[in-house]
C-alpha cells in the first residue's frame, strides 16, 4: 500500500503561480497529477515515467512543470502562469506499471485561480 499526501494548493491570481507537493510513503515509479473540476470529468494534467520522462495534457505545455526530489520522496507539480480554467481539485496518483489504471490516490489539494 502506497500513501499519497498533497499539499500546496491555494487561492492565486491569474498570472500567478502555486507548487503543489505530493509526499509519498514508498517509492514509485509511475506518478502523475490529475485536476477534477465541478461538473467536469478528471483530467491528467502531468505524468512522470521512470523510463519516458514527463509528459502533460496539452492545457498545461509550457506553464507546468512535474518534477520530483527522489531521496525524499517528492513529486512536485510547479505551475505557472495560472489561469481561471486551472480552478480544480488536484490529486497526485501512483501506478505500479507504465500502462493501467492508477491505483493509489491522495485526497486532494484544492487551487482555485481568479481573474
Amino acid at each position: 500500500q502506497v500513501q499519497l499526501v498533497e499539499s500546496g494548493g491555494g487561492s492565486v491570481q491569474a498570472g500567478g503561480s502555486l507548487r503543489l507537493s505530493c509526499a509519498a510513503s514508498r517509492y514509485k515509479y509511475y506518478m502523475a497529477w490529475f485536476r477534477q473540476a465541478p461538473g467536469q470529468e478528471r483530467e491528467r494534467v502531468a505524468a512522470l515515467d521512470r523510463f519516458v520522462g514527463a509528459s502533460y495534457a496539452d492545457s498545461v505545455k509550457g506553464r507546468f512543470t512535474i518534477s520530483r526530489d527522489n531521496p525524499e520522496d517528492i513529486l512536485y507539480l510547479q505551475m505557472n502562469s495560472l489561469k481561471p480554467e486551472d480552478t480544480a481539485m488536484y490529486y497526485c496518483a501512483a501506478r505500479d506499471g507504465p500502462y493501467g489504471e492508477y491505483a493509489y490516490w491522495g485526497r486532494g489539494t484544492q487551487v482555485t485561480v481568479s481573474s
